[in-house]
């Protein structure tokens, strides 16, 4: 699974470059909102270290120096993609306080974690399968914070038929699943003009 996962990415690295393409996504401004939601989980009132699973070419890294610079973040990138992790390095070798990891899984505990869309492209995978990879993800991201974490889904369509190769789902089971298995709060975030969700789960 991961094997194609990393194909498929370092495929789009190749064509687009560093870009919002180069990870599957449309724009900026659509990126950029997923990060605001995603970062609702942190608290910007002290520095803090963050694991940012699916990392890509480390577009988070600029949106922090942009918008929280006065907030000091000890930033991982972690990705399945050896293509997308060379590319990161290379871009923010000049950056203190940031590193990149090459894998599916937080190789350190950090106070927060996110990942967004990496549960969104399920390729050939069954549904059934491609949930044990999320469950298992989910997993790690408990198990490797300290306060929480955050991960973002496609939403069902209400009626039309999800295209194929894409993991959409419902905004409750996943909440369910986070609050139950990991005792833990989990708040869903929607209704910012995109067929997603954001699901924040804090350690309690």
């Amino acid at each position: 699974m991961y094997t194609g996962i990393a194909a498929y990415y370092s495929a789009k690295i190749a064509r687009f470059g560093a870009t919002p393409s180069g990870v599957d996504w449309t724009c900026q401004a659509t990126q950029e909102m997923r990060f605001v939601q995603l970062l609702k989980l942190c608290d910007f009132a002290s520095p803090f270290s963050l694991n940012d699973l699916g990392c890509g070419y480390g577009a988070l890294i600029a949106y922090l120096d942009r918008r929280h610079d006065d907030c000091a973040v000890d930033y991982l990138g972690i990705d399945v993609s050896e293509a997308m992790v060379r590319r990161a390095r290379r871009l923010w070798r000049d950056r203190g306080n940031a590193a990149f990891a090459l894998g599916y899984a937080s190789p350190r505990m950090a106070d927060y974690a996110i990942a967004s869309g990496i549960f969104n492209v399920a390729q050939d995978q069954s549904r059934h399968d491609w949930e044990r990879f999320v469950a298992a993800s989910l997993d790690d991201l408990h198990r490797t914070t300290r306060r929480g974490f955050a991960v973002n889904f496609m939403k069902r369509p209400a009626e039309a038929t999800a295209r194929h190769g894409l993991y959409t789902t419902d905004t409750a089971p996943w909440a369910r699943y986070c609050a139950a298995r990991f005792n833990a709060t989990a708040e869903v975030h929607d209704g910012y003009g995109l067929m997603e969700f954001t699901l924040i789960v804090r350690k309690v």
